[in-house]
């Protein structure tokens, strides 16, 4: 007891304090922020199947999930889901309008899709005639950056629950550095 009371008269205490709660405070937050993860990544050439592997996207009626070309600068050009029954989407920009065989939209609208970004979000099921009731569905995307065209394919995963993310970000690809396509991806 002699002790806690002369560290308490020494004066080390408060300067102590002052470091302790603060670093203590920084660790739980951290820790905190760290197991709620609210961005996932992965590069370009995942993105687009060269590792062998379909991304997936996570999508719920609790939140949307947002796919973002920002960090490689594509523009999007062209998307579309195979089975559209249960996915609502929006764009950061305008997109290419093209309806029924013809493609009522003109190319001139098409060249001036500016788009970045997806936002996907789950909805009630709608009734489509002649589509299949299916689990999942296939989202794909036609980028564009300085005249050259991606292709890139995901499977879009329905659930109930909130993802642990609110958006998937694709980076451009590593200039080299032993970072491959190979593999698997986060």
């Amino acid at each position: 007891m002699s002790l806690i009371k002369s560290v308490f008269k020494s004066g080390y205490f408060l300067p102590l304090t002052c470091v302790i709660i603060p670093s203590a405070t920084i660790l739980v937050i951290g820790r905190a922020l760290a197991n709620n993860a609210v961005l996932r990544s992965m590069f370009s050439c995942h993105a687009q199947g060269l590792g062998g592997i379909v991304p997936t996207i996570k999508i719920s009626y609790q939140q949307g999930t947002n796919l973002s070309f920002l960090p490689t600068g594509e523009t999007i050009k062209k998307v579309w889901l195979n089975d559209p029954s249960q996915v609502t989407m929006d764009f950061d920009g305008p997109m290419c309008m093209q309806f029924g065989a013809g493609g009522n939209g003109s190319s001139a609208n098409c060249e001036q899709s500016s788009a970045n970004v997806i936002q996907l979000r789950r909805i009630q099921r709608l009734n489509i005639p002649g589509l299949p009731k299916v689990d999942n569905t296939l989202l794909t995307v036609i980028t564009e950056d300085q005249g050259k065209s991606k292709l890139y394919t995901f499977r879009i995963l329905y659930q109930n629950t909130a993802p642990d993310y609110h958006t998937l970000a694709i980076y451009p690809d590593p200039v080299s550095g032993g970072a491959t396509c190979a593999g698997k991806f986060q």
